[in-house]
């Protein structure tokens, strides 16, 4: 009688534990709790976001990062479609801009220098000279304090007081994720300042959407809409030009697969670029109804749309990942394993008065809006 109750209650632990292991893992395979630490005085957290079709997007905020997207493909299988990684420690152990909510300013300042004022505001030069997305110690290493609204909404929130990485004016900033039913996830940014500073946020997500981060991304087929883009130097800034795309490798207004032009090392953006890393001047004009851009995968027929009322997308194809960072499950990112669409305003518009303004002024409110929709393309 002894044997069976032991029997049974050692049956009964692997039950339970089994139970256990199933709620603490996310359908993208994440265990939240590796994403349970502190990071300075501020806890961190998983946090999940469903709908009724059964996407599954999983957010950290720290950094206010997507750390897995699950998406159905053409066989209802699901798939995920972003890189990051299994834990907050690698996040910290391998600097990265994966799936990060971008602050306070997404992409380069020229020389880290910009005026406003009079005043020469001098930033940190953590690029090739640059100033890149807010600094080293931009909000993408920073903790949101976190809300989950619902099972389908999170808001993140963060304080960015004045100096922060040198740039002035004590800055509340809001980001809210919100996966709707039709399978799109809604990014909203917006943010207040008691003094004149700048602002530009994105998402800067590395998305494969074959959901094998192993292969390239270079076989995806991309459809941007823009006619016009602003070409780079070898320092990866933008020249001041606004160039046509037309009868370049830059044009993606007819859908084509991104490997078709990205060696083309004899046009001197894709030299300068070490690839495609450039913003396009979208037509849209702000108009959240029209496609920004559009990304598919041949392999899994998933497909991405992407709107926005910002004026620009930055591209950028995964052009500095080199093998030697290993993401979720062991999986080792290549080069160009991905392909960032990033909605924000022009680079270096704080030094570019002709292009659209990103100075955000007391009692003003700094508003961005981006969409990425999900389907697939049998």
């Amino acid at each position: 009688m002894k044997k069976h109750f032991l029997y049974a209650g050692a049956l009964l632990m692997m039950l339970l534990a089994s139970c256990v292991s199933q709620v603490e893992t996310t359908q993208s395979g994440l265990n939240p709790e590796n994403f349970r630490t502190k990071v300075g005085d501020a806890q961190t957290d998983l946090y999940v976001l469903k709908n009724q079709l059964g996407m599954e997007v999983c957010i950290t905020n720290f950094g206010g990062r997507i750390v897995s997207m699950m998406v159905p493909d053409k066989n209802g299988e699901m798939r995920d479609v972003v890189l990051g990684f299994d834990s907050i420690a690698d996040y910290i152990h391998i600097p990265s801009d994966f799936g990060a909510a971008i602050g306070r300013y997404a992409n380069r300042i020229d020389h880290g220098r910009l005026v406003l004022d009079g005043d020469t505001i001098q930033l940190p030069q953590n690029n090739f000279g640059h100033c890149l997305h807010g600094g080293p110690k931009g909000w993408q290493y920073q903790v949101y304090d976190a809300k989950q609204i619902d099972g389908s909404t999170l808001e993140l929130t963060r304080f960015s007081p004045d100096g922060d990485e040198n740039f002035p004016g004590n800055v509340t900033a809001k980001v809210i994720y919100k996966l709707t039913d039709d399978n799109a996830l809604n990014i909203k940014y917006t943010a207040t300042t008691d003094k004149k500073t700048v602002i530009n946020m994105t998402n800067h997500s590395y998305f494969n959407l074959s959901g094998n981060p192993a292969k390239a991304a270079t076989d995806h087929i991309l459809y941007i809409n823009a006619d016009y883009y602003t070409p780079v130097d070898s320092t990866f800034m933008t020249t001041g030009e606004i160039l046509p795309v037309k009868d370049t490798p830059m044009d993606f207004t007819t859908p084509k697969v991104i490997g078709q032009d990205i060696n083309n090392y004899d046009f001197v953006q894709l030299k300068n670029g070490n690839g495609y890393d450039h913003n396009w001047v979208l037509n849209t004009q702000g108009n959240m109804a029209q496609v920004a851009a559009r990304l598919t995968s041949p392999e899994s027929g998933i497909t991405l749309y992407v709107y926005t009322n910002e004026p620009g997308i930055q591209v950028y194809t995964g052009n500095f990942l080199d093998g030697t960072v290993k993401g979720k499950k062991g999986i080792v990112y290549n080069q160009r394993a991905s392909v960032c669409l990033e909605t924000q305003h022009y680079p270096d518009s704080p030094n570019k008065p002709d292009w659209p303004s990103v100075v955000l002024e007391p009692g003003k409110t700094y508003k961005s809006e981006c969409v990425f929709k999900f389907s697939v393309e049998e």
